[in-house]
């Protein structure tokens, strides 16, 4: 502790270079906080995947429509313990940037196999005995200011009603919430009754998007899902059923490999960083090289001027790295308040874990050599220039 002054007056000894290099390790921090934080939030719709939920679509894509008759046959089948539709609704509330997802769903059905839903049993009823009735999210509700009993425009981009507008008008009849808080982002949705989006929409009529299908024994999900396709082999409507992580998985895949996409951002940032900070350490030693002779000659160890070196490395790395961390933990809230589906959107344990072994490792490559050549540093020549 008694040496933390000198450390602090070596680290500025040239404030702008000290000043622009700590800048740089905020910044990179900064991202990969923020990216690792969008990471999780893409993949949190694979950890709440049912493990006794199957998910049935058209063969080729989700935008394949399947008749009603699918959904009858397939509550036939031995090992199902319930099956529920939803279709896509595509609106958006006043403005585009306003956008969130809205499901036509059966609404008794889905709820029943969606148990991380939690409503009231009033406000359950209120929804299924409504006929414009749909219940929203808790965290939707509280970003827009919607309340029990409100009209809710939505201006479908898909869905034209039969008298050829666009403009939908539900009530509010329930607010939900989830039983695990973390969950609250995969469930950021809006859900309306299959049976009014089905009798007010101008085409497709007497037609699903997919079905979710509850099985009995979810050791039996994979056959149970070559069931269901075999069952509508070779017909007009083939299908394809997969495990719902597998859908969610290949849901996200549809916007690219976010992983891959994050990784070689951070890869390239960080290799940057640390030529960058290597550069700035080097010459610091390189401006210090009579001053440490001085402290060699009035005592100081080799060791005691290699943990001094290595030392201005841990401020100038950590510390920067967790100031950048701390920023990205306090504006990922505000951050996830406007983005519609990311409510749960922050900085898990394991990713803070890594950003600071990644700050240790950093503190240890870009200091070793400086700090090793300190070490070594002859007395009589650095004294004398050379």
């Amino acid at each position: 502790m008694k040496f933390i002054p000198l450390i602090w007056a070596t680290l500025w000894r040239r404030k702008p270079r000290t000043i622009l290099t700590m800048a740089s390790v905020i910044v990179a921090f900064l991202l990969y906080a923020m990216l690792t934080a969008v990471q999780a939030a893409f993949g949190a719709g694979v950890k709440v995947a049912g493990a006794d939920r199957l998910v049935t679509m058209g063969r080729y894509s989700l935008t394949e429509i399947l008749p009603y008759s699918h959904w009858t046959q397939v509550k036939t089948l031995p090992g199902v313990a319930n099956v529920t539709v939803a279709n896509w609704f595509g609106g958006v509330y006043k403005d585009e940037r306003n956008f969130f997802p809205q499901f036509a769903v059966d609404g008794e059905t889905y709820l029943d196999i969606y148990p991380e839903i939690v409503i009231s049993p009033e406000q359950r009823k209120a929804f299924l005995d409504t006929r414009t009735g749909v219940i929203v999210a808790k965290s939707l509700a509280e970003r827009f200011g919607w309340k029990l009993g409100d009209k809710l425009p939505i201006q479908s981009t898909i869905w034209p009603l039969k008298n050829g507008t666009n403009l939908w008008t539900f009530d509010i009849v329930g607010i939900f919430d989830t039983q695990k808080p973390e969950d609250r982002s995969q469930f950021e949705m809006l859900l309306m009754r299959q049976e009014y989006f089905d009798e007010a929409r101008q085409f497709a009529n007497g037609t699903i998007g997919w079905m979710v299908v509850k099985v009995k024994d979810p050791s039996q999900a994979p056959q149970m899902a070559k069931n269901i396709d075999a069952m509508f082999k070779n017909s007009a409507h083939e299908t394809r059923t997969e495990t719902e992580k597998a859908f969610n998985q290949s849901f996200v895949k549809q916007m690219g490999d976010i992983g891959m996409i994050i990784t070689s951002i951070l890869g390239a940032v960080f290799f940057t960083l640390l030529l960058l900070t290597g550069n700035t350490m080097m010459q610091s030693v390189r401006d210090r090289i009579p001053e440490l002779a001085v402290l060699k000659t009035i005592g100081f160890s080799d060791r005691s001027v290699l943990l001094l070196v290595l030392a201005e490395s841990a401020f100038l790395c950590i510390g920067a790295a967790l100031v950048g961390i701390v920023l990205a933990m306090l504006i990922l809230p505000g951050l996830a308040a406007h983005i519609p589906g990311f409510t749960g959107l922050a900085l898990t344990g394991p990713a803070f874990a890594l950003a600071v072994g990644i700050a240790f490792a950093l503190t240890l490559v870009v200091g070793a050599i400086p700090a090793t050549r300190a070490m070594r540093l002859n007395i009589v020549n650095a004294l004398s220039g050379h």
